[in-house]
């Protein structure tokens, strides 16, 4: 199977509540119509936004043995994603996260890191990444087993042979972050953070002062997404500030990584960067349509008839 993208990183068992007006108070009970099982993790919801764009993609990272990680391989298999490589391992089992969505709030997030401790460097082909043309990774600094000068090793051979980098990252509460991602941003062509997560690597409150560290220290193209504030774009031809979509709000579980997969499409059909913007924040208002990480993504069909007939203001800083 030719590959096109291949995503690496977190797998994730997500466990969902649908909107409710508030937190239950301490043994309070509050009925929900449903409580639905889905995919999650960076690797997983960006790997199936992208197989439902048409997009070729193979998946690695680690499930226990238990039901969930059949869950995982079994869904992302049966939306034609290779998953020969999602690795199987004893003592841990699969990552979950309990997402509880309160309405006219952020989500909140109980998060179990399972398997994915599991997931190193070494476990991942350098035959396997250069053969792609886009070397995804989402959900580093949440992985405490992939090792920065490993990855950064896997990223410099994956640009060598022309493929692409691209990464994302999830942060574990409070840390020094800088030191973890420092050297691997020399070898990053894409860096895909929120304004939170930017924020707390940087200590800086501004996204311009974000990107510009995130620059220095060698990342190409910084995009750093704001929720319903937007999306800031820095790189060495440009930068932009872009909008978002006027969609209605349920949920915004999978928005980023939506996101990171609209924008790699954009990469893939090689789009230039305002391209990559809109196909990024097409897919990411698509998302928010549903409190589930993927259920409502665009198909590539529906992305362009939405592109076509809604407008994205994009202004140049």
């Amino acid at each position: 199977m030719t590959i096109d993208c291949f995503s690496a990183g977190i797998l994730v068992a997500d466990h969902l509540c649908p909107p409710i007006e508030r937190v239950p108070d301490p043994g309070e009970l509050v009925l929900v119509d449903d409580l639905p099982l889905t995919i999650g993790g960076c690797a997983a919801n960006t790997a199936l936004d992208l197989a439902h764009l048409g997009v070729r993609v193979g998946i690695l990272g680690c499930v226990g043995r238990d039901a969930f990680g059949q869950f995982i391989v079994e869904t992302l298999a049966k939306r034609g994603i290779d998953t020969r490589h999602i690795r199987q391992v004893d003592g841990r089992g699969t990552s979950g996260t309990l997402i509880i969505n309160v309405r006219g709030q952020d989500r909140r997030f109980i998060h179990a890191i399972g398997a994915n401790a599991s997931l190193r460097a070494q476990d991942i082909s350098p035959e396997l990444v250069t053969k792609a043309r886009v070397f995804y990774v989402g959900g580093y600094l949440l992985m405490p087993g992939l090792e920065q000068e490993g990855l950064w090793q896997l990223f410099r051979t994956a640009r060598g042979a022309g493929v692409k980098t691209v990464l994302d990252v999830v942060l574990p509460g409070p840390g020094d972050h800088w030191q973890q991602l420092e050297k691997l941003l020399s070898e990053t062509d894409v860096f895909l953070p929120n304004d939170d997560e930017s924020a707390a690597i940087t200590g800086k409150p501004d996204p311009l002062a974000q990107a510009e560290q995130f620059r220095s220290a060698g990342a190409g193209t910084v995009v750093i997404t704001c929720g319903e504030k937007g999306t800031y774009l820095f790189s060495a031809r440009q930068r932009l500030r872009a909008g978002v979509y006027d969609v209605p709000f349920v949920g915004g579980t999978g928005a980023g990584d939506a996101f990171d997969a609209g924008y790699i499409a954009g990469l893939l059909l090689g789009e230039d960067e305002e391209g990559c913007l809109k196909w990024g924040s097409a897919l990411g208002a698509s998302c928010v349509r549903g409190i589930g990480a993927t259920e409502t993504v665009f198909n590539r069909a529906e992305a362009q008839e939405f592109m076509a007939q809604s407008a994205l203001k994009i202004e140049r800083l």
